[in-house]
């Protein structure tokens, strides 16, 4: 094992336990879960891979399925869908419904505003059967696009979040998701913000309905994303904010109330803007690269997660931190190397205590050298040595 020190970051935590300890979910929350969206850093958990019932916190991944046939021109917002009995039959006295009618056509938009403001659980089969021609189908796409994003705790089995058993998820996942979300469809996005869904119904008085997510109503830097309530699973939500160069989000389950709900992801998000800070540590190529041996390539760069800069979160007011950083990686390489291929670990320590750790990831393909080269690297290693 290769082991590889520098230390010029003497001024920087990362990631350090003192700080997250500061971040508390509260006693009312059954399974609850805090990001730092751009870091990726956990700042909270809290029986984060505990199986729970995502209930309407299922619909980010069907918004998601229906914002990726938007994205490759499958379908445009303006595109009509129509409402089947099924999609009208399948809405359960007391879940959340658009209201719509068998026969009509709704647009794709109007159909998108029902299932994120309105969390309507027809307007999410519409959309399933309008898009795969089934909600069976529809769900295929769901369970592959949970295995694209690494949700492996993970199981759908309806588009709208209706009770099921083979309807399950962990906040984990959930806050991966939504993550997800965010990155890959900032245009799309925006529909998570309204507050209120106006449905010009066929056949009676337009219905104006309220998001439900309360925090939109209170805080104007909350952006997202979406509630839920299932009777096993409680109140549950999903919720976002950004502030300045920071976003952070919280998944949280089991409340009892849709107060308490509010109330706890408030004082999540809050306390993680307010108690934590973030700094950000470009790439240095030089620091960031490994000798090969008898490889294409003499040498191999590595990056985290993120290709050009690493995400630091810090305690507000800290004093006197002194980092290391060590990058770590068996020697010689095995070659073939493929690209993105975890290759390295980088080890975070504060004097000499280990606060965290980061996987690296090879950014090009290495093949083998051909056998005259790599005799000739050999000799040159014996003579050198």
């Amino acid at each position: 094992m290769i082991k590889f020190f520098f230390c010029n970051l003497i001024f920087l935590f990362f990631l350090c336990l003192s700080a997250y300890s500061q971040i508390i979910i509260p006693e009312k929350v059954r399974q609850g879960i805090v990001i730092d969206y751009f870091s990726g850093a956990v700042l909270a958990e809290k029986n984060s891979d505990q199986k729970i019932s995502p209930a309407s916190m299922t619909k980010i991944m069907t918004a998601i399925i229906v914002f990726d046939q938007l994205k490759n021109k499958k379908i445009k917002l303006t595109d009509q869908f129509t409402v089947s009995k099924n999609a009208k039959n399948a809405t359960r006295s007391g879940e959340s419904s658009m209201f719509l009618v068998p026969g009509d056509k709704v647009s794709v938009e109007d159909l998108i505003r029902g299932l994120i403001v309105a969390s309507g659980v027809d307007a999410s089969i519409v959309l399933a059967e309008g898009i795969s021609g089934s909600e069976e189908q529809f769900v295929n796409l769901m369970n592959e696009k949970a295995k694209i994003i690494n949700m492996v705790s993970t199981k759908f089995s309806n588009s709208s979040g209706t009770f099921d058993q083979d309807n399950y998820s962990t906040v984990r996942d959930i806050a991966l998701l939504s993550s997800y979300l965010i990155s890959n469809y900032p245009q799309y996005y925006k529909y998570f913000k309204e507050k209120d869904f106006v449905w010009v119904r066929t056949g009676g008085n337009p219905i104006k309905q309220e998001n439900r997510n309360q925090l939109l109503f209170t805080d104007d830097e909350v952006d997202g994303i979406k509630t839920g309530h299932l009777k096993d699973s409680k109140y549950s939500i999903s919720v976002t904010k950004k502030k300045d160069n920071r976003r952070i989000i919280a998944v949280i389950s089991g409340l009892p109330t849709m107060s308490s709900r509010a109330e706890s992801s408030r004082l999540l998000l809050n306390n993680s803007l307010n108690k934590i800070d973030l700094y950000k540590i470009p790439y240095d190529k030089d620091k960031f690269k490994i000798r090969v041996w008898n490889g294409s390539s003499n040498y191999l760069d590595v990056r985290g997660i993120n290709p050009d800069v690493i995400f630091i979160n810090l305690p507000k007011n800290l004093k006197n931190p002194k980092i290391k950083m060590e990058l770590t990686y068996e020697y010689p390489l095995q070659i073939p190397i493929k690209k993105y291929e975890k290759v390295a670990v980088l080890k975070i320590y504060n004097n000499k205590d280990l606060i965290d750790t980061r996987d690296l990831f090879a950014q090009k393909e290495i093949t083998t050298k051909n056998i005259f080269f790599k005799g000739f690297q050999n000799i040159s290693h014996y003579i050198w040595q």
